[in-house]
Formats: structure tokens, C-alpha cells, sequence
């Protein structure tokens, strides 16, 4: 699994720095542990699973479905994986968080018809500093699609780097100005308002969240950090964080919206997505905030998570 995530979160400076991706350890994996009771899954369409340990780390949808060499790069970069016969092209995997989570989400009634479409929180402000910044420009966007430009350099999200502070408050959080353009362009996507359903800067706080009646929309998005326990002063259960209560003048709410939290909101909503770097910690422990924040959001009444 850590070397098949080599390629997926690579440490590269240039597109043309990732490394290839492991088609034969893949393919091991695969035949490890699906080949063997492929008689009872492959007439399905849809697989259900629940991955525990080092699994939880892996996308199932990347493990090739029979043995295929790469072929030698031509035409647009990375085009030479186009013909890989990934299990994402016969079977849609959903990743549940417990079997016991199944019986909950089918016992959920359907949403109501009259729910908005979305509700989107990204950009929050960390500290006062940030608060003062002049507001960012929308980000361009790459959207080429013969891309061949093997120095084109990689810009990744920067990343909760508290680990080796000896204190770290909400305001040593770098701030996330791309997930502003992330959640609009989501908003616009789905139909949404711009004006009453995006919630970014300021407005990206805990007070909004804990006290809008969530339970009307369809769709809700957090685009921001994702912490574990550990990650910031006192802070013992995974976490979101969003607008620092030094910028809202909030003195009820700490900026963090915790898993405790989270299990206290009322939600009927189709999905909720958590667009959060899942390697914000060491070791990879930013995935426990996702694992720990998705059950939370499960029994609060979601019925499906992006992360």
C-alpha cells in the first residue's frame, strides 16, 4: 500500500518528477485479495467495502483487474495509463467506515424534495493576520489537455506543519485561499446561490455551522484542514478547522468543529464532502481525521461522504 501511494501523493516538484505507478503491485493486491472470491462480487455492479489497517489507505478502484504492463509514454503525459483496465471501469466502490454503518444508512428515509442544493464553508481565517490579507484573486486554473509539459512544476495545499512546534494554536494554520474557488465553482456546479449558500472568510466559522438548520440542503462541503488529536494545543478528538473566534468576535465557539460536535448536528443531506489533505499529519494520521469526521457526519445523518 505505501509503495502503490508513492505515486498518488507524490513529494515531486515537476509533473514529470512522480513516479510511475506500481501496475504489478497492484495487481499483487488485487489478486490477493479479490481474485479469490471474484465468483460472488463480479456479477455486481456496485461493491461495498470496509478496509481496516494499511487497506484504509488504499483506493480500491486503482487495482488493475488483470496483469498490464505499462505501456511506453506517447501523445498527452500520463496518456499511457488510459487503457488500463483499473477495477474503477466494471465496478463503482463505496468505502463504508463499519458494517455496522451499512444498517444505519439503509435505515435512513429519503431526504425531503424541498432541500437546497448546497451549502459550501472553505477559505477560513485563522488568525487576525491572515484576516488583514487583501482577498485573493480567483486562482487560475490548468486546463489543458495535451498537456505535455513534463517541468510544469506541482503545487500541492499546504498542510497543517504543527508537528514539530512545541505549541500550536488555530493561527498557526496555513491559510487555504484556493478552496474559496473550490466551493464556488462546486456551488455553481450543483445550481446553487452564491450569495446565501457559500459561507468563506468570516463567514467559514464555527457560530454559522453549529447554529444554521443544516437539515435543509442536499449537498454540504468543508474545503479546509482536517486535524487529529495533537495537532494543536488541547485539542484531544478530530477535528475541522474553520474561522478563528479572534476574527469573528465569537467568545461561545474556539474555531474548531469537533467530532463531538459534528455528532450533535442535525443533517439529512445526500452528501457531505470534505475536501481536507488526508497526509496533514505524520505518518499519514491526517486519514484518521477523515475516518474519525466521516462517522461523525454517518450518524449525524449524511448518507454518503466524499473525502
Amino acid at each position: 500500500v505505501a509503495i502503490l501511494r508513492s505515486a498518488l501523493e507524490p513529494n515531486a516538484a515537476t509533473l514529470g518528477d512522480i513516479p510511475e505507478f506500481d501496475l504489478a503491485a497492484a495487481h499483487d493486491l488485487y489478486e490477493k485479495l479479490l481474485e479469490p472470491v471474484k465468483a460472488g462480487w463480479k456479477e455486481a455492479r456496485s461493491l461495498l467495502m470496509v478496509a481496516h489497517g494499511p487497506l484504509g489507505y488504499l483506493p480500491f478502484s486503482l487495482l488493475p483487474t488483470a496483469a498490464a504492463p505499462l505501456p511506453p509514454e506517447g501523445g498527452g503525459l500520463f496518456a499511457n495509463y488510459r487503457d488500463i483496465p483499473w477495477l474503477a471501469r466494471s465496478h463503482a466502490v463505496t468505502v463504508l467506515p463499519s458494517v455496522a454503518s451499512l444498517r444505519t444508512l439503509r435505515g435512513l428515509p429519503p431526504g425531503r424534495s424541498d432541500r437546497k442544493a448546497y451549502a459550501g464553508f472553505g477559505d477560513p481565517l485563522f488568525s487576525p493576520e491572515q484576516a488583514a490579507q487583501p482577498e485573493p484573486g480567483e486562482t487560475a486554473t490548468l486546463t489543458s489537455r495535451g498537456l505535455k509539459t513534463r517541468g510544469l512544476p506541482v503545487s500541492l495545499r499546504a498542510a497543517p506543519a504543527t508537528a514539530g512546534l512545541d505549541s500550536a494554536g488555530l493561527a498557526s494554520l496555513p491559510r487555504l485561499p484556493d478552496t474559496a474557488d473550490e466551493i464556488r465553482s462546486t456551488a455553481v456546479a450543483l445550481n446553487a446561490d452564491l450569495t446565501r449558500d457559500v459561507f468563506l472568510g468570516r463567514r467559514a466559522n464555527e457560530g454559522i455551522v453549529k447554529s444554521m438548520n443544516l437539515s435543509g440542503y442536499k449537498v454540504i462541503a468543508f474545503a479546509t484542514h482536517g486535524l487529529v488529536p495533537g495537532d494543536l494545543n488541547g485539542l484531544t478528538q478530530p477535528a475541522l478547522a474553520l474561522t478563528s473566534p479572534k476574527v469573528t468576535g465569537d467568545p461561545d465557539n474556539d474555531g474548531l468543529l469537533t467530532m463531538g460536535e459534528i455528532l450533535g448536528l442535525k443533517l439529512n443531506s445526500d452528501w457531505v464532502v470534505l475536501s481536507a489533505c488526508n497526509t496533514g499529519s505524520g505518518q499519514g494520521a491526517g486519514a484518521e481525521a477523515v475516518s474519525g469526521l466521516g462517522r461523525a457526519f454517518f450518524y449525524a445523518g449524511t448518507r454518503a461522504l466524499l473525502v
